[in-house]
């Protein structure tokens, strides 16, 4: 027994207790340092910070697609306001035929009763039990013409119940697609607001220096842009003076032939400068109102409400869109610019402004700014329209 007694306590539980936390520990230790060993081996690398010049394009690129995305709105917005005009139309027209079929309701009720009370009583008794034979007559050859009244009112009924049959169809789908309309012009409103959202979180990411070399960038590209916007000045104030001295020497050689250029035929006379100087008197203005995406005024623009505007007072009444409008009148060169045209930027035709002449434009910009004159040639130009 003491034999036994001693080989057990050789092998007590007490120490392989002991031992087993410092195992434990180990393992986990030997576990933590190797998965920290794989993810340092498997991480990527961090992104370097992107330069000035690229969140500037990357800014750009943001505005031009809230740009883009505003028109979408716009077009939704259009698209929504006509539908809900179409249901209230429809819903006025069923409400109306309702009313049409409940009168001829009334009618074929007034007959049934009239029909019942007559045939109640035999035609012998009746004539038997009536003032004179004259009044059964009378009433006989009533009756008469109230079936045929019946009969007109029965097809009344159904031709007004058909009615209001189809009107209800038509009111049911111009309903769901006023619902369609209604969640494209949400879904846009959200498209918007998470462009103008990315792009605000780059600028707030800028340091105070980042944010004073990307002024830095933006007065060059203004300026850039102002230096063009000055040749053209020069080009367009050379045109006149050719066609003020044409028209000087027209009377010394009998008249002329040279009707100038750079404008078209018909478009320098006077009816298009007088709309266009009610164009540009409305625009000049609205300089200094802010711009907010999806307005058309009176105290905020974005850039095709502003042109709509401007050339409403004009007598002109474009389409919403900038999509809509470049389709409008005729197309002109930039070189044949005209005070009052509408000049298109973008390949996706997404901002417009009023050319003012010498190179220059009045424009709604973009969120942030307001309602201002700038270069044509701060964007690229897609082309240019005269209106009327």
């Amino acid at each position: 027994m003491p034999t036994l007694a001693s080989h057990r306590k050789s092998r007590s539980r007490t120490g392989v207790r002991a031992n087993t936390p410092a195992v434990g520990f180990t393992t986990a230790a030997l576990a933590s340092v190797t998965l920290l060993s794989t993810q340092s081996a498997t991480a990527a690398p961090a992104e370097p910070k992107p330069s000035i010049e690229e969140v500037q394009k990357k800014v750009d690129d943001l505005y031009r697609q809230a740009g883009t995305a505003t028109q979408q709105y716009n077009k939704a917005k259009e698209a929504t306001d006509t539908q809900r005009k179409s249901v209230d139309r429809v819903l006025d027209d069923v409400a109306k035929s309702a009313d049409r079929v409940n009168e001829a309701r009334r009618a074929l009720g007034t007959y049934a009763a009239a029909q019942y009370r007559a045939g109640a009583v035999g035609p012998t008794a009746a004539l038997m039990f009536a003032d004179s034979p004259e009044s059964y007559f009378e009433q006989t050859q009533l009756m008469d013409r109230l079936t045929d009244r019946q009969q007109d009112a029965v097809e009344d009924f159904q031709k007004e119940q058909r009615s209001a049959a189809k009107q209800r169809v038509e009111a049911t789908k111009s309903l769901e697609s006023l619902t369609e309309s209604q969640a494209s012009l949400k879904a846009g409103k959200q498209k918007v607001q998470n462009k103008l959202a990315a792009a605000r979180s780059l600028l707030s990411d800028l340091t105070a220096e980042e944010k004073a070399r990307l002024a830095a960038l933006e007065r060059k590209k203004e300026e850039e842009a102002r230096r063009k916007a000055e040749a053209k000045a020069k080009e367009e104030a050379a045109e006149r003076k050719r066609q003020e001295e044409a028209r000087q020497e027209a009377p010394a050689t009998g008249g002329g032939t040279d009707t100038g250029s750079g404008g078209g035929s018909g478009a320098t006379d006077g009816t298009y400068a007088a709309k266009a100087e009610k164009v540009l008197a409305f625009a000049r203005a609205q300089i200094g109102k802010p711009y907010v995406w999806g307005a058309t005024g009176p105290s905020s623009y974005d850039c095709s409400g502003l042109t709509g505007a401007a050339w409403k007072e004009a007598g002109v009444q474009l389409p919403r869109t900038t999509w809509d409008q470049v389709k409008v009148g005729k197309r002109v060169a930039t070189a044949d610019l005209l005070p009052g045209d509408l000049v298109f930027f973008y390949d996706d035709i997404s901002h417009v402004g009023i050319y003012k002449g010498d190179g220059k434009m009045i424009h709604a910009p973009k969120p942030g700014a307001n309602v201002r004159e700038e270069s044509i040639y701060y964007m690229p130009i897609y082309g240019s329209v005269r209106p009327a």
